[in-house]
């Protein structure tokens, strides 16, 4: 089965975001890997790999292309209202408040934010529920694809091994500009990993981009195909392994190795794999792995 691992495409600041965040969560939090590529068309870019909780990331200091955005945020379920305070206190520093830390009608505590980054949090304090999951991403379907919520997350479902969905509450009668039926909260689960969305009927000016994009690892050519054939729905957006959907958001489809070749590999393994990669559309393993070796 494949997993999935949120990619951070940052301006220059991957590396000092990283080791905040790691900072930021104790237990299972730690920085697992640095990796520069040389001569990309960003230059030269450092790759990150970190974990937070327990839980991979992959971030990019990769120039001011994309930046991030609330359609995509990280929900951190909290156990007890300080930790919600002290991560307040710590993400809001150089940052901007979208929903100010207070009492909410569905937690006692609670405040949604974006961090010095531009990266965007949801902060909750949980009471006794379980946590299953620490950080969940959270998909706003705002604009365009407002009121598509429901059916992206199930056409995830059918995508991803044991995908499941469940909407747990819908806007009401009265709260315009939501329309009755979409969803305001539901949650979904792919490949083992929890994620939450919903739908955003107000007036805002981002969409999905490519600063948050979502990787699945794949152990074979088979798997690549698979995904890129299910996911991609943009054709010109087609990239390095990157890819649209229907819904206009970004995923990598990448084989396990090759992030074994990049934090293994020497400097001219790396580079010789770099200059493969950077050309391809949908990444071709036995190609990648030639040129690693050197054949």
């Amino acid at each position: 089965m494949p997993t999935i691992t949120p990619h951070l495409w940052f301006d220059k600041g991957a590396k000092e975001a990283a080791q905040l965040y790691v900072s930021l969560f104790s237990g299972r939090s730690k920085i697992t890997n640095v990796t520069t590529l040389h001569d990309t068309p960003s230059g030269d870019c450092d790759v990150v790999s970190f974990e937070l909780a327990g839980q991979p990331f992959l971030s990019i200091s990769a120039g001011p292309l994309f930046r991030f955005n609330p359609s995509v945020s990280f929900h951190v379920k909290c156990r007890t209202k300080d930790e919600v305070d002290s991560l307040w206190v710590r993400l809001s520093k150089g940052g901007t408040a979208l929903m100010e830390l207070g009492e909410y009608p569905f937690s006692e505590r609670y405040g949604w934010l974006q961090d010095e980054y531009g990266l965007s949090w949801q902060l909750m304090f949980t009471g006794d529920a379980p946590i299953r999951q620490k950080i969940t991403p959270v998909l706003m379907f705002a604009g365009k694809v407002c009121g598509k919520a429901e059916e992206a997350m199930k056409f995830y479902a059918s995508v991803f091994p044991h995908g499941k969905a469940g909407v747990l509450a819908r806007y009401e009668k009265g709260e315009q500009p939501e329309k009755e039926g979409t969803v305001k909260y539901a949650s979904f689960v792919l490949a083992g990993m929890e994620f939450g969305a919903m739908d955003s009927a107000r007036e805002h000016k981002f969409a999905f981009n490519e600063a948050i994009s979502f990787i699945v690892n794949c152990e074979d050519q088979k798997g690549i195909d698979f995904y890129w054939s299910k996911l991609s729905a943009v054709p010109d957006s087609e990239q390095c392994g990157w890819l649209k959907d229907k819904f206009g958001l970004s995923w990598q489809i990448t084989p396990v190795v090759m992030g074994e070749m990049m934090s293994k590999g020497t400097k001219e393994q790396v580079a010789r794999l770099t200059r493969a990669f950077l050309p391809m559309k949908k990444l071709d393993l036995a190609a990648l792995r030639k040129a690693f070796e050197g054949k």
